[in-house]
Formats: C-alpha cells, sequence, structure tokens
C-alpha cells in the first residue's frame, strides 16, 4: 500500500487493500482476491481496467458517466484489460481524442487492450 501510494499520490486507503481517488469516483483495488487470477471480476455496476492483460491487478473502478482524465488517479498510459458490468452504457478509452477500444453490454470484456495496451489516457462513459 505504501508503494503504491507512493508511486500514485493522492489516494486514501479505505481497506488493507483498497485506496479510494477522487472522494470514492475510483477506488483502486491492489491485490485479487484468492482465486481469481485472468478473469473478469469487477462488481455490478462498475466498469474496471487492470494494470496488466487478462485482468491482472491493480484494477481500478469507475461508474460516473462522460469523459475522464486518467491522468486525475494515475492511470494514464496503463490499461491492460477492461472489464464493464453495469446494465447500460458502455466505456470508450481514448488516447488523447482517438478512440482506441470499448467494452460495453455486447462486449463486456476485452482480456487485452494491445494492439493498444498502455496508451489510453482518457476514458468516457455512455451512459
Amino acid at each position: 500500500m505504501t508503494d503504491y501510494l507512493a508511486a500514485h499520490p493522492g489516494g486514501v486507503p479505505v481497506t488493507a487493500n483498497e485506496i479510494s481517488y477522487g472522494d470514492g469516483a475510483v477506488l483502486v483495488t491492489l491485490r485479487a482476491p484468492a482465486g481469481t487470477y485472468a478473469l473478469a471480476d469487477c462488481p455490478r455496476g462498475w466498469f474496471c481496467f487492470y494494470d496488466r492483460p487478462n485482468f491482472g491487478y491493480p484494477r481500478g473502478k469507475l461508474s460516473d458517466c462522460g469523459r475522464q482524465n486518467l491522468a486525475t488517479w494515475q492511470w494514464q498510459f496503463r490499461i491492460g484489460s477492461a472489464h464493464y458490468n453495469m446494465s447500460s452504457g458502455s466505456a470508450t478509452f481514448y488516447y488523447n481524442d482517438t478512440a482506441l477500444f470499448s467494452v460495453g453490454l455486447s462486449n463486456p470484456v476485452r482480456t487485452d487492450a494491445a494492439p493498444w495496451r498502455d496508451w489510453a489516457n482518457y476514458v468516457s462513459r455512455r451512459c
């Protein structure tokens, strides 16, 4: 936790394994629960992005609509995979104004963001 906060300042620990940024706008889970390696495990009501392909932790969770700068939470240029677990809408990851990939109801998981792995610096959720 200490190392993560030193590298990604601005967060507040909420549990031994989770950090809140932006008063809960983004929650970062540092380690996967036992038995969830390489599984899309985003909780219902969130869309998640992972630091590595195949849902490798740390994991960030968002639920807000609209365009957001991932740099706000030190998540720019580090999206390796994504999972959309909401009942409507979609989320598109961008490099500045160029759309890279999307996740949504018809395509809820992206196990590897390649060829755009670690490129995204914005995300926009269409509600």
